[in-house]
């Protein structure tokens, strides 16, 4: 979390308002958010699901955009409170309603041709 008064607080916050293209980026950006949603468009899963149809995040980092997702109201987090412990993920309505957008992305880039050939 930033401070409220810092300069990188204060750029975001004007760019930001009044901008729900720059606002909706915002939200869903990250290396790990997108391929997060795209994996729960289908099913509902569990961590290591999830985990496992994306091997190249650590551990820490896809914790914590899962986190990201949930506290801003994108995905939802149940979990059964059962031994051994199970826990499942799944879009929100919110989430749900993005899924159309995301599809477009992913069609206009395979239209186009649009693939990183240089890895990350």
């Amino acid at each position: 979390m930033r401070k409220t008064n810092s300069t990188n607080h204060l750029n975001e916050k004007t760019i930001t308002e009044g901008c729900p293209i720059t606002s909706t980026m915002l939200a869903i950006g990250g290396r790990w958010k997108l391929i997060i949603l795209w994996h729960l468009r289908t099913d509902v899963l569990r961590y290591n699901e999830i985990k496992k149809a994306i091997p190249n995040v650590s551990e820490k980092m896809l914790i914590q955009q899962l986190k990201d997702l949930i506290q801003s109201g994108w995905v939802t987090k149940k979990d059964y409170q059962e031994i051994p412990p199970r826990t499942e993920y799944s879009l929100t309505d919110l989430g749900k309603s993005f899924i159309p957008i995301l599809e477009s992305i992913y069609y206009w880039g395979i239209e186009h041709e649009i693939m990183n050939t240089n890895p990350v």
